[in-house]
């Protein structure tokens, strides 16, 4: 779940490293090292702390080498500091590599190379490997042997990059289970843990798959699988452009990306209705499926797409007679979920290189259930291994708090259960308006969107506060879920949401006077529930925070925040807008780093 950059060719490798690691900012990160490969020697700097701390250490203009590699890491094995940062070099300085994901058998193989007299410097699994190719090196000669030797005797999950002075311009890249993503130019290759690393020399990338190894120099890729076999590359190009990831006037790419969700909803529904108002989904047609015997839906995710998953199958249960259940994907395989090929199991992730989804999608594939992708990343590690994919067109989302992601996914899943409605033959009551309103959404966000000014005004609650609590009913839960989510994530505020009604059964022990509530009551029938348990509350002394439909009286209360008119199947997307702007502000008013939160990362590939 760290950012590597990797470049051979012509040029100095330095700067392609250090623009690549900047991009690659978001996926979160507690420490940052380079390599640069010499004939003679290699040159390796690493520092705890922000990119700019290494950079600071660098005499970047004095650094002529044309191959290298860098990283930025979050801590798994070993405490975040300069030992344990990476990359990681062999004992006398010619091998060094970056990693990212978890060698399951460091610990074995850690032992047997000590016994070997090999010395370890830090705590990490990654610097086991350093230490195995520098064994295999002496028993091969030959470092491309040493490489396959190497990985072959690795277990877990990585994403490998690894340079040598013995083979000065080549780097060596492994895949399983982690993203790496390789390019080139005519007189450079290159690598990276993303494809926003690469955007800035080419658009034309090759996603590496399981399994496989991607040998770079300068102008040439040669790809082959883990026995060294040749292998056909499917090169694929990435649409996005540089400015796409910039912040465009915006404080932060977190305010930028909210206010990207209206154009983001309009591209992801745009070609989704034909001229008749059905759902075009082709990739769900082309799934290899009995649709008249299908018995059972899962929505699986984690995070913030579990949130989406859960708000999918809460609606799926209000139209369809067939079974649905949503699970977190880090629970997925170790419960009994029924899969068979009467199943149908829907995974959404952001990055589309989530582990634990990702671990989730092969043990469907292995049990013969239909799997279907959602995610927004072409090229993605799910969109390779589920059966089929929907993409969303949010396009590059930067924050590690997901909000236009989020949005996005929800919108199709509305879709897929649309589609779905078709296939099986389950009614969508008063279908033509809930094609109406969809269309209408990305209006409906940018008048959300105008509240700006007010959400940010009710942040100033949160202040001096420690704890906020969130509640709502049926499809206003995992809003609620997800508006706490997001004020924990970005301003470091303890918040719980609870479906309204459970309110009473303990939770309400905690609230006391100025406790701060987030009620959410977009659904009318049961809103005067819900404004029944917030009397629970106020009662007690809190402060409440009403966010609503333009329909249901809401007089009594000082703080109301008005969804306008819409289905409400369709009002959770517009509510959410509100509550992402309100943990946005809320840090802002308390200085947090809003981009990059402490301890997370945007894509988790580890389980």
């Amino acid at each position: 779940m760290c950012g590597i950059t990797g470049f051979t060719g012509k040029s100095r490798a330095l700067p392609f490293l250090l623009q690549g690691l900047e991009k690659l900012e978001y996926r979160g990160y507690d420490s940052a090292g380079v390599t640069l490969v010499g004939t003679e020697e290699l040159k390796t700097w690493k520092e705890k702390g922000r990119l700019s701390v290494l950079e600071e250490k660098l005499d970047i203009a004095h650094c002529p080498q044309r191959c290298g590699i860098g990283h930025t890491r979050w801590a798994t094995h070993g405490i975040p500091s300069n030992l344990n940062a990476h990359p990681h070099n062999n004992m006398d300085n010619t091998i060094s590599i970056v990693h990212n994901g978890i060698i399951e058998n460091y610990v074995e193989l850690r032992a047997d190379l000590e016994a070997k007299g090999f010395v370890f410097a830090s705590e990490t699994d990654t610097e086991t490997v350093a230490h195995l190719l520098d064994f295999n090196y002496r028993e091969t000669g030959n470092m491309r042997d040493a490489v396959y030797a190497t990985i072959a005797g690795l277990e877990g999950s990585f994403a490998l990059c690894i340079v040598s002075c013995y083979d000065p311009e080549t780097i060596y890249v492994a895949k399983k289970e982690n993203p790496m993503i390789v390019g080139k130019t005519g007189d450079a290759a290159f690598c990276a843990s993303d494809a926003t690393g690469l955007l800035s020399l080419t658009k034309d990338v090759l996603p590496l798959d399981d399994g496989q190894i991607a040998i770079l120099k300068p102008g040439s890729i040669e790809l082959t699988d883990f026995a060294g076999k040749a292998l056909e590359q499917n090169w694929i190009h990435i649409p996005y452009d540089m400015e796409a990831a910039q912040k465009g006037g915006y404080d932060s790419f977190m305010m930028k990306e909210i206010h990207e969700q209206p154009d983001a909803v309009r591209e992801t529904l745009r070609g989704r209705f034909d001229k008749n108002d059905r759902i075009r989904m082709d990739e769900i047609d082309a799934l290899e499926i009995s649709w008249e015997r299908l018995r059972r839906v899962y929505f699986i995710a984690c995070g913030t797409a579990y949130h989406a998953c859960i708000y999918a199958r809460t609606l799926f249960d209000r139209y369809a007679d067939i079974d649905s259940f949503v699970m977190p994907a880090s629970e997925f395989r170790y419960g009994t979920p029924k899969l068979d090929a009467d199943t149908l199991c829907v995974f959404v992730s952001q990055s589309g290189e989530t582990a634990d989804t990702l671990a989730a999608v092969k043990l469907a594939n292995e049990k013969g259930a239909a799997t279907a992708a959602i995610t927004n990343v072409l090229g993605s590690s799910i969109s390779r291994t589920a059966d089929v994919t929907l993409y969303t067109a949010a396009g590059p989302e930067i924050a590690v708090a997901s909000t236009k992601a989020y949005t996005t996914q929800i919108v199709l899943l509305i879709c897929l259960i649309m589609k779905l409605a078709e296939k099986t033959g389950f009614v969508i009551p008063d279908y033509a308006h809930l094609v109406a309103d969809m269309k209408r959404l990305p209006q409906i966000l940018t008048e959300i969107l105008k509240l700006e000014d007010t959400v940010g005004q009710l942040a100033d609650m949160l202040k001096e506060q420690r704890d906020a609590y969130f509640i709502g009913r049926q499809l206003d839960y995992p809003t609620a879920l997800e508006g706490a989510l997001k004020l924990k994530e970005v301003s470091y505020v303890h918040a719980d949401a609870y479906y309204a009604g459970e309110l009473k059964h303990g939770p309400i022990a905690l609230i006391e006077k100025d406790t701060v509530v987030v009620a959410m009551a977009t659904q009318p029938e049961v809103a005067a529930k819900t404004m029944s348990n917030i009397q629970e509350t106020i009662a007690r002394g809190a402060r409440i925070i009403l966010i609503t439909d333009s329909t249901i009286p809401a007089e009594r209360f000082e703080y109301v925040l008005r969804v306008p008119a819409v289905r409400e199947e369709l009002a959770g997307i517009a509510a959410v807008v509100l509550l992402q702007l309100f943990a946005y502000f809320t840090a802002k008013e308390k200085g947090c780093d809003i981009d990059k939160p402490r301890n997370l990362a945007k894509s988790v590939t580890v389980e």
